[in-house]
């Protein structure tokens, strides 16, 4: 059953254009973190479920020594060429998460830019990052809100999608404090949180930002594929989306959105 689950995840991470989507939605969140964490050369640094490297290459150009990690090997082979583009160098490593192939206190930094908090089983992911990091080093994570859009967006799609799988829990909850503290507990100190807001102004409408999704991001494509059917489920979650987006739109000539999310930066203890 597990080995069923990776495979749903890894396949659905394939689906759309993922890649390209975080290059034109998201390019600079993980730059963003890496400045947080204070990434810097002569650090060896681990980028979990780092999908094309949104955060492992702003390491490598930071000049730090990267693995960059992920379940799904087409993103590993986007970020590669990605990484080539810029002219950084890193290591690439298909990864799970919650079962890394690293050992204890391998790295001085371990980050996650909207990638871990996709994993299903969250205690066992934390417990992860906290072993391979060494005590002293840092943990780096940005995750979007549930309160936020996207957090959102996951909730707008909950009802058109599958049952999640025994012991999962929802995305967003990586974006609440106090679930990221109950995660690491006492494991981490100094821990420090703070909520940003990302700007989007890439659609024209709510019904382009609708459409793009729907083509390009792999869960959003998965539940559409679902009720693909059910023509009213489909004309629901079409509304549903594109009313999210217009209840975000701060106003202008163009849609225009923030959001949401929590970057939080702390030391393993011991």
């Amino acid at each position: 059953m597990a080995d069923a689950v990776k495979d749903a995840h890894r396949a659905m991470w394939a689906r759309g254009d993922y890649p390209a989507l975080a290059e034109d939605v998201i390019p600079d969140l993980g730059a963003a973190l890496v400045r947080a964490a204070g990434i810097g050369r002569g650090q060896r640094v681990l980028d979990v479920a780092a999908g094309a490297g949104n955060a492992a290459i702003a390491a490598a150009l930071a000049g730090a020594d990267v693995v960059a990690s992920d379940l799904t090997p087409e993103l590993l082979d986007a970020g590669r060429e990605a990484a080539a583009r810029r002219g950084a160098e890193l290591e690439w490593r298909v990864a799970d998460a919650e079962a890394l192939p690293f050992g204890d206190g391998e790295f001085d930094a371990v980050l996650s830019c909207v990638g871990v908090m996709f994993a299903p089983h969250h205690q066992a992911a934390a417990d992860e990052l906290v072993r391979v990091c060494r005590p002293g080093g840092t943990i780096g994570l940005l995750n979007w809100t549930p309160e936020g859009f996207v957090g959102r967006m996951f909730g707008v799609m909950r009802p058109y999608a599958p049952p999640p799988p025994p012991g999962a829990q929802p995305p967003p909850l990586w974006g609440s404090p106090e679930h990221v503290r109950a995660l690491l507990g006492e494991r981490v100190a100094d821990a420090a949180f703070r909520r940003g807001a990302l700007r989007v102004d890439l659609f024209e409408k709510p019904g382009d930002f609708r459409d793009y999704f729907k083509s390009r991001y792999g869960p959003t494509i998965s539940v559409y594929d679902r009720i693909a059917d059910d023509p009213d489920k489909v004309a629901a979650l079409d509304e549903a989306l594109a009313g999210l987006a217009r209840d975000h739109d701060r106003g202008g000539p163009t849609l225009s959105m923030d959001w949401e999310y929590l970057l939080m930066t702390g030391r393993r203890a011991g």
